[in-house]
């Protein structure tokens, strides 16, 4: 069974209780890494410059603290390969976790659904999203 490392021990601390949750499930099954958490305004609006977010900060919500989203990869990760192999690993991983975040919302034990940066508007199709944020998942508040 996959362990968190020590830095991404260190940004599940800054996740809102209800990602905390999912990923401390979903690690048991596939090893993967937590990338970023909460970012500050510095962290935030140098995203939204190199493209990598589309939000300013404080309207991401990766701007919360506790953070109500989280940029993950699966584990070994290399962000310079945009092969089919390295893709298809983000996608299994997002199966992991919708699949257990679902379960856990119906069970009552997490009380926000998930949304997938590979699929924001949630309706299953992959290829109608015109920014693709393939790690990022975040709690739908509203």
């Amino acid at each position: 069974m996959a362990i968190f490392s020590k830095y991404s021990l260190e940004k599940i601390r800054q996740c809102h209780p209800d990602l905390i949750l999912v990923l401390d499930e979903a690690i048991k099954i596939y090893d993967f890494f937590i990338a970023e958490a909460w970012r500050g305004e510095e962290e935030q609006n140098k995203a939204y410059a190199s493209g990598k977010s589309k939000k300013k900060y404080p309207y991401s919500k990766h701007n919360s603290l506790p953070s109500t989203a989280v940029d993950i990869y699966p584990y070994p990760f290399n962000f310079s390969d945009n092969s089919t192999l390295n893709i298809s690993r983000c996608y299994y991983l997002a199966g992991i976790i919708y699949g257990i975040s679902e379960s856990l919302f119906r069970e009552g034990l997490i009380s926000h659904k998930v949304r997938w940066g590979g699929d924001w508007d949630s309706d299953n199709i992959y290829t109608d999203e015109k920014f693709r944020d393939m790690g990022h998942f975040e709690l739908i508040t509203k």
